[in-house]
């Protein structure tokens, strides 16, 4: 009895030494196809997630009633995919093909790198299911997390950098100023007097205007209400913190690089709105600076919750009551969404309707309300602009018109005229014309010729 234990101990000993051949062998003939999951000859694999066989190439679905899941995203299984025939093990064949890891992802460029791992999705915000495969930081204590079909669905999402050199050097620079030299500082240590990219003069630091007027920044098109620089030379003025700015910024929106330039007239790709100053390149997407600064986890006066930007996201903005035509943030605890043109709205704003500042305001238990500007009805779930000693109730768009961030005299781009390089965009006339177009009065944001000989005045809309 104990002979023959030991023989077939023996034996299975022998086996498992030649099972153990056998599968290295196996493992060797497919170690050179690992790195080459890209070449479609390649009819099997060796994938870290399932180490212990190969996993062969399934070009098309044998069985229409049999139903598998792919065991990386969890999705219902669909050819092409690869499977272990030793056992119940599945990958589509984009999950197989994904990065183990991903260095510098614009959604999280914070870290250098994403490790494929298990855990919870910051595109999505649903639940990421731990028995399948998620991409996450693995910088100790970072919880940042996304699903695998998530990340992969979009190009314009997906970017491996792999030199990492380069990017601590591009993040590095990312910390550096636009401030071009300090001229000049204080006791404090501010710089007083300092050169700047956007503008061609020394600018110099103040903490309040000789005039009582309202001026703008001209990096931000937001009024000047704290510390700032301005031209001795010309109207010319900056928030300090505008001045600021970083030349290279992280951005998480879509690329990681994205460069500080200064612009008379663009379009943002996030708000959809025109705009002058300062704005980010991200690649072909010009990002203005309001919404440049917002970051993708945000708390919001208008909402109890804290908002997480959801690409996915195709709810109505609970600002403006308009569709959230890519993505929005939203809360993850109810069905509040907010897009970007809302989200970026000033908080405050001037009108010649009321002669204190009118607040950006969230709510309205009135029944029926009415703008004291368009003398239209407006919907009290949406914001609005009010005055609470006059008590002034506006629709934002009446307050800040249809181009808030434009530049007054800044040179019009669109415009079939003689005179065209002399066209410019006015805020407010001095006196009331009549379009040169349409005949109505225009009392506000129009384009005229600046020469002297011509008087021509149209509404931004007629031509």
């Amino acid at each position: 009895m104990e002979m023959k234990n030991e023989n077939e101990s023996l034996s299975e000993s022998e086996s498992g030494s030649l099972s153990k051949n056998e599968s290295e062998a196996e493992n060797e003939s497919v170690s050179e196809n690992k790195n080459e999951r890209h070449d479609k000859s390649v009819q099997q694999i060796l994938h870290d997630f399932h180490w212990q066989h190969p996993l062969v190439l399934v070009a098309e679905q044998s069985n229409e009633g049999f139903k598998a899941y792919c065991d990386g995203c969890g999705e219902l299984l669909s050819a092409p995919c690869f499977t272990c025939i030793h056992c119940n093990y599945h990958l589509h064949k984009q999950c197989a093909e994904a990065p183990l890891e991903i260095p510098n992802h614009p959604l999280h460029p914070q870290h250098s790198d994403a490790d494929l791992t298990r855990q919870n999705c910051k595109i999505c915000f649903n639940k990421v299911n731990l028995d399948h495969g998620s991409y996450s930081c693995r910088k100790l204590g970072c919880n940042y997390v996304v699903h695998v079909n998530c990340v992969l669905e979009d190009d314009d999402l997906y970017k491996v950098i792999e030199d990492e050199k380069q990017w601590e050097e591009l993040y590095e620079k990312s910390i550096q100023s636009s401030i071009i030299s300090v001229i000049e500082v204080n006791e404090a240590g501010e710089a007083t007097k300092i050169e700047h990219f956007s503008h061609q003069h020394c600018l110099v630091l103040a903490d309040k205007m000789d005039e009582e007027i309202d001026r703008k920044c001209n990096g931000c098109m937001l009024s000047i209400s704290t510390l700032f620089y301005y031209c001795s030379e010309c109207p010319f003025f900056l928030h300090k913190t505008c001045a600021e700015l970083p030349s290279i910024k992280f951005h998480w929106f879509r690329h990681a690089k994205a460069t500080l330039i200064f612009e008379d007239y663009l379009l943002c790709f996030l708000c959809r709105q025109h705009f002058s100053g300062f704005v980010y390149r991200l690649r072909e997407w010009f990002i203005c600076i309001r919404c440049a600064k917002v970051a993708d986890t945000i708390e919001c006066e208008g909402h109890q919750h804290f908002l997480f930007y959801d690409f996915k996201c195709r709810e109505k903005c609970n600002g403006c009551g308009n569709d959230c035509w890519h993505g929005a943030f939203r809360c993850g605890k109810c069905r509040f969404a907010l897009d970007f043109r809302c989200l970026t709205l000033p908080h405050s704003a001037l009108h010649k309707i009321d002669e204190h500042m009118l607040n950006l305001t969230y709510d309205d238990d009135k029944e029926q309300c009415y703008c004291d500007i368009c003398e239209q009805e407006r919907d009290p779930n949406f914001w609005y602009y009010s005055c609470s000693i006059c008590s002034t109730f506006a629709h934002p768009k009446c307050v800040l018109g249809e181009f808030p961030f434009l530049k007054d005299g800044m040179k019009w781009p669109y415009l079939d005229h003689p005179h065209r390089r002399d066209l410019k965009f006015f805020r407010n006339v001095e006196s009331y014309s009549k379009c040169s177009d349409c005949g109505k009065l225009c009392p506000e944001e129009v384009i005229k010729c600046e020469k002297p000989t011509c008087n021509y005045i149209t509404h931004y809309h007629c031509p």
